[in-house]
C-alpha cells in the first residue's frame, strides 16, 4: 500500500494538478478571459501549482492529497445542505468542523512562480529537423557562454554576472518547457532584478526558441550518457520522416503506441524484421546496408535524423548502433555496434526501483526479457511539475 502511495498514487496526484490547471486555462481561453502569448493561451497568474516538489517531500504530497479529498467532501456537504433543508444546520456545522481539520500543505511547496508561457506546448515536438535548427541557433547565440557541450564553460562565461549553468545537469530538465521558452525570449533576472541572461526575443522567433530547447535536450541527454553511462533523465526518440516499402513518407511519431527499434546503418547486415518491434534503418548520406535480404522495410536517408541520434547518444561513431523506444516514444535501451544479443544491462532509461532478483534461469532471448521490462516499467516523467 505504501509503495502505491509513493508511485501510482503520487503520479495520479501530480497528473490531477496538471489536468486541473490545463482545463482551467482552456475554459478561460474559450470564454475570452485570457490573452495570448506567442500564439498560445497565456497563464494569467504569477503562481501555479507544481508537482515537482511533491516528488521530494512525500509528507507534503500526502497532506495535499488529504486536502483535496476533504475539500471534495466539503463541497458535497454544502450541496447536501442546499438539498436537505431539515438537517441543514447539522450539515453546515459538520462542514465548519471539517474546514478546521483540513491539513493545508505549505504554500512554498505547492505554489511556484509562473509565466504567461508556463503552459505553452512546443511547436516543434522534438524532431530531427528542429534539433538541427536549434543547433544552428545555439552556435549563434549561446555557445560563447554555455560552451560547445552545454557545460557552462564558454569563453565569455567568466565575464558574466553569474556563471552560466551546466545545461547537461538537472536544472534544465526540471524546468517546464514553457518556462524555458519564457527565459530564452525574455531573459533571466536574479531576485534583486539584475539581468543574469539577456533576452533573445529580438533575434529569435518562437519556433527558433522551441528548436533551441530541443537541441539542448538532445545534447544534454548525450553528454549525460557519455559521462554516466545511462540517461539520467528520459529523452524522446527524435521524430523523423520514414519511408516503408515504397509507400508515402510518414513521421516516425505515427507509430506511437508501438515499440520502435532504430538501426544506424553500417557495412554489416541489418537485423531481420521482428513482429514485436517496428524496425527503422537510418542511413547516413544514402549509405547502403550490408546484406540486402535482411533489410528492414522502413528506412530514412535524412542526414538530420542521423545527427540527432548521434547527439542523444553522445556518440562519435553512430554506425551499427541500435536503439529501442517504448510505446510512448521514450528511448529506453541502446546496443553498441557489433553487439550480438540484448541483456538487462542495455536498459539505459529504467525505473529507480530495481526488480527483485529472480531464481529462474536467464532467458535465451534477451530482447524478449528487455521488452517485458520496458512494458512493466513505463516512464512517468515529471518535468517542471508536469507529467510528460
Amino acid at each position: 500500500m505504501a509503495r502505491w502511495i509513493e508511485t501510482d498514487g503520487l503520479n495520479a496526484l501530480i497528473g490531477l494538478l496538471q489536468w486541473s490547471q490545463l482545463a482551467l486555462l482552456h475554459v478561460l481561453d474559450i470564454l475570452g478571459l485570457v490573452g495570448t502569448q506567442h500564439g498560445q493561451p497565456a497563464w494569467p497568474w504569477s503562481l501555479r501549482l507544481s508537482g515537482e516538489n511533491l516528488l521530494i517531500d512525500l509528507g507534503q504530497a500526502r497532506r495535499l492529497a488529504w486536502t483535496i479529498v476533504l475539500l471534495a467532501a466539503l463541497v458535497f456537504m454544502l450541496l447536501l445542505a442546499i438539498a436537505w433543508r431539515r438537517r441543514r444546520g447539522w450539515v453546515l456545522a459538520a462542514a465548519v468542523v471539517l474546514m478546521t481539520v483540513i491539513p493545508w500543505p505549505e504554500k512554498g511547496v505547492v505554489l511556484v512562480p509562473a509565466y504567461p508561457t508556463s503552459f505553452s506546448r512546443s511547436e516543434t515536438l522534438f524532431s530531427a529537423a528542429s534539433i538541427a535548427q536549434g543547433r544552428k541557433r545555439y552556435a549563434e547565440q549561446c555557445v560563447s557562454c554555455h560552451g560547445a557541450h552545454g557545460d557552462g564553460q564558454g569563453p565569455l562565461a567568466p565575464e558574466q554576472r553569474i556563471w552560466p549553468p551546466n545545461l547537461n545537469g538537472p536544472l534544465l530538465w526540471r524546468r517546464g518547457d514553457g518556462d524555458l521558452l519564457w527565459h530564452i525570449l525574455h531573459g533571466v533576472r536574479d531576485r534583486h532584478g539584475a539581468a543574469t541572461m539577456p533576452a533573445f526575443g529580438a533575434v529569435l522567433d518562437t519556433r527558433d526558441a522551441w528548436a533551441l530547447i530541443d537541441f539542448m535536450k538532445a545534447q544534454g541527454a548525450g553528454q549525460t550518457l557519455r559521462s554516466a553511462g545511462f540517461w539520467a533523465n528520459p529523452v524522446m526518440l527524435p521524430d523523423m520522416v520514414v519511408r516503408c516499402d515504397g509507400r508515402a513518407p510518414r513521421p516516425l511519431s505515427a507509430w506511437r503506441g508501438q515499440r520502435v527499434r532504430i538501426v544506424a546503418a553500417s557495412d554489416t547486415a541489418a537485423p531481420l524484421e521482428d513482429p514485436r518491434l517496428v524496425t527503422v534503418v537510418v542511413r547516413h548520406a544514402g549509405r547502403p546496408l550490408g546484406t540486402p535480404g535482411s533489410q528492414s522495410g522502413c528506412t530514412t536517408d535524412d542526414s538530420q535524423a542521423w545527427e540527432a541520434l548521434r547527439l542523444v547518444t553522445g556518440s562519435d561513431s553512430l554506425a551499427g548502433t541500435q536503439l529501442l523506444a517504448d510505446r510512448d516514444g521514450w528511448l529506453r535501451a541502446a546496443g553498441a555496434p557489433g553487439k550480438s544479443a540484448w541483456s538487462d544491462d542495455d536498459l539505459l532509461c529504467r525505473s529507480e526501483v530495481r526488480p527483485e532478483a529472480s531464481t529462474a534461469a536467464p532467458e535465451i532471448d534477451g530482447l524478449a526479457a528487455l521488452i517485458r521490462r520496458m512494458d512493466a516499467e513505463p516512464v512517468r516523467y515529471v518535468k517542471g511539475g508536469f507529467v510528460h
